[in-house]
């Protein structure tokens, strides 16, 4: 991967609203080949709307989103499931199917997609188990697997397919230390065996910055700052070091925006 390669996730003044309130407002945002890119932010600020665009659940309102050269809003919707197998997800809890074993979860996207007979079937699991450290794990259920274990099979489930391009959706939230290092180790590590990118929504700074390439930070629908790490970690603006350095006080608000409350009383007094 060189600067020169072409973007493999591209987005050009992108906007989205939920009906009239507004999400996104000229999102910009570039991702290439061999990269782990961090999307952070306060909650409610878009990250997770910009996952699902990116993945072709939601189309912009305006703007341009494309992924590996194809514009979102332009596939048909055989076109678009295809583009998606190509993507793996991996999603804040892990989201295992709970009457199926280890093995069948991860085995589930191959049996789908793939024409592929029993016993190559078998290996690619095992080696895909073998990947996230649990190929001894396979015949249990999900019921009996630890949080960690649980997310670590969701991840090589995610993976099954070779995907070219990863999105994690809050993947270290409810980690202890231990499986949150392995974890940040594991999508480090198959994203570069890969050759894939990855795209992560989290609010894990530390970690993430150990991490990741490249971080953005979404506020209010908009990017308000980005850079490599050292560059966030050195940054003087004030939303960054806040959200950096977990402080209450800054730009970023904690109260959800409300009516003043003499307004409320007096409504209720009425």
């Amino acid at each position: 991967m060189t600067v020169s390669d072409p973007p493999l996730v591209r987005l050009e003044q992108v906007h989205f609203a939920y009906g009239e309130r507004e999400i996104l407002r000229g999102v910009d945002l570039t991702v290439r080949r061999g990269q782990v890119v961090a999307i952070m932010g306060g909650s409610g600020s878009g990250k997770t709307t910009l996952l699902r665009l990116i993945g072709g659940q939601l189309r912009a309102d305006a703007g341009k989103v494309e992924v590996d050269g194809q514009a979102l809003d332009c596939l048909s919707t055989p076109e678009l499931y295809a583009l998606r197998r190509r993507m793996g997800m991996l999603f804040q809890f892990g989201a295992l199917f709970t009457d199926m074993s280890v093995f069948d979860n991860v085995a589930f996207p191959l049996r789908e997609h793939t024409g592929l007979p029993a016993e190559l079937i078998r290996d690619l699991v095992l080696m895909k188990l073998q990947a996230v450290g649990l190929r001894g794990a396979a015949p249990l259920m999900p019921a009996e697997l630890s949080g960690g274990m649980a997310r670590r099979v969701a991840l090589a489930r995610a993976v099954a397919l070779d995907p070219m391009l990863m999105l994690y959706d809050e993947p270290f939230a409810g980690l202890d230390p231990i499986s949150l290092g392995v974890t940040g180790q594991l999508i480090r590590r198959l994203n570069d065996a890969l050759g894939a990118a990855s795209i992560m929504v989290t609010h894990d700074v530390q970690v993430s910055l150990d991490l990741v390439d490249y971080v953005y930070f979404v506020s209010e629908g908009r990017i308000v700052a980005q850079g490599a790490p050292d560059e966030i970690r050195a940054s003087s603006a004030p939303f960054v070091h806040q959200f950096v350095h977990a402080e209450a006080d800054g730009p970023v608000p904690f109260h959800y925006p409300a009516p003043p409350l003499d307004s409320l009383l007096d409504g209720a007094a009425a």
